[in-house]
C-alpha cells in the first residue's frame, strides 16, 4: 500500500442540517396549528393582540418549514413553541375582551334592576364587583405568567441559536461532511506509514481536533471506520483496516474520551470511494472516516458492517 499520498480534502459543511429525522408526529407542533387555527377563526383576534396574532402565525410557518426540511427537532419543537404560547396570549386576550364586554352589558342590566329595587340589589352588586375584581386580578396573573413563558421561549431560542453556531464552526473545523450516514470526517493514509497501523506525529493535530468536539459535545458518539484499497487478501486488508480504526480509537481514549462512546468497524476493501485500477484512487480508498452520532448518541440512516449489508439504526 502505498500512503504517502494525501487524500483530497472534503467540501467545507454546506448548511447546518438537522442530525436526526423528525418524528412523523410532533405534539408541540400540532398543539400549535390546532391554537393558532383556532385564533385565525376568532373575529376579535386581530384587534386586542395584533403583535402577538402576528407573532403565533410567523413562528408556526417557521416551525412548518422547518418540519418540511427536515431539520432538528428541537429547533422545530422551539418555533412551535413559541406559536403555541403567543396563540394561548391571544386566546387568553380574547377571552378577556369578551369578559369584559360581558360584563360591561350585564352592567346595564344591572342598573335597571337597580332602579327598580335599589335597597334590594345593593349588596348583591356590591358582591358582584368584588368577584369582578378577583376575576381581573386572577387574569393578570395568567397573563403575566404567560409573558413570563414567552420570554423563556424566546431566550431559549437565542440558546439554540448560539449552539447551532458553535456547532457549525466546529464541524467546520473538523472538515466534517454532512452525508446519508451523518457528520463524517475523513482522515487520509497519510497519517499512516505504509503497511502500518501506527498513527504519525502529523496525526495529532486532527486527532486534537476531534477529541475537543468530543469533549465539548458530551452526548455524542462516534464510529471510527477503516478503509482500504484492495491490493492484498482481503483478510489481510480487513485486520490492517481494524488496527488503524483501533489506531484512532486509543488516541481518542489516551485524550479523555470515554471508550463506550467509541465504535471501531473494520471495513477493509468492501466500502471504495474510487477505482482500485489507478495509483490515484486506490490511494483515496486507504481512509478512516468517523462518523459522528446525533446529539442523542444515535447514529443517522444506514450504517455500514463488515459484511457489506447496511443496517438500519434508528435516528
Amino acid at each position: 500500500m502505498i500512503s504517502r499520498y494525501r487524500l483530497a480534502t472534503l467540501s467545507l459543511v454546506t448548511a447546518l442540517a438537522a442530525c436526526s429525522q423528525p418524528p412523523e408526529r410532533i405534539e408541540t407542533l400540532e398543539q400549535a396549528r390546532t391554537a393558532v387555527q383556532a385564533i385565525e377563526q376568532e373575529p376579535l383576534a386581530r384587534d386586542v393582540a395584533q403583535t402577538r396574532y402576528e407573532a403565533a402565525r410567523s413562528a408556526l410557518s417557521r416551525a412548518e418549514q422547518a418540519y418540511d426540511e427536515n431539520e432538528d427537532t428541537e429547533i422545530i419543537e422551539h418555533e412551535a413553541y413559541t406559536a403555541l404560547r403567543n396563540a394561548q396570549i391571544v386566546q387568553a386576550q380574547v377571552d378577556e375582551r369578551r369578559s369584559r364586554d360581558e360584563l360591561e352589558n350585564s352592567e346595564a342590566e344591572r342598573n335597571r334592576v337597580l332602579l327598580e329595587a335599589r335597597e334590594r340589589e345593593a349588596a348583591r352588586a356590591s358582591e358582584l364587583a368584588a368577584e369582578r375584581g378577583q376575576a381581573l386580578a386572577a387574569r393578570e396573573q395568567e397573563l403575566e405568567l404567560t409573558a413570563r413563558q414567552a420570554e423563556q421561549a424566546e431566550q431559549r431560542a437565542q440558546q439554540l441559536a448560539e449552539q447551532a453556531q458553535s456547532l457549525e464552526q466546529q464541524l467546520t473545523e473538523l472538515e466534517a461532511e454532512q452525508t446519508e450516514r451523518g457528520w463524517v470526517l475523513t482522515l487520509s493514509d497519510v497519517l499512516f506509514d505504509f503497511d502500518r497501523a501506527e498513527l504519525n506525529p502529523g496525526a495529532a493535530t486532527t486527532i486534537d481536533r476531534l477529541a475537543r468536539f468530543l469533549e465539548e459535545n458530551p452526548d455524542r458518539k462516534i464510529a471510527i471506520e477503516g478503509h482500504t484499497d484492495s491490493s492484498g487478501s482481503a483478510a489481510y486488508n480487513r485486520e490492517l483496516s481494524r488496527q488503524r480504526a483501533e489506531a484512532v480509537r486509543q488516541a481518542l481514549v489516551e485524550r479523555g474520551i470515554a471508550s463506550n462512546r467509541i465504535e471501531v468497524r473494520a471495513l477493509g476493501e468492501e466500502f471504495p470511494v474510487a477505482t482500485n485500477d489507478t495509483d490515484a484512487g486506490r490511494q483515496l480508498n486507504r481512509r478512516v472516516e468517523i462518523v459522528l452520532s446525533d446529539p442523542d448518541g444515535r447514529f443517522e440512516g444506514e450504517q455500514r458492517t463488515a459484511s457489506g449489508e447496511p443496517v438500519e439504526q434508528e435516528g
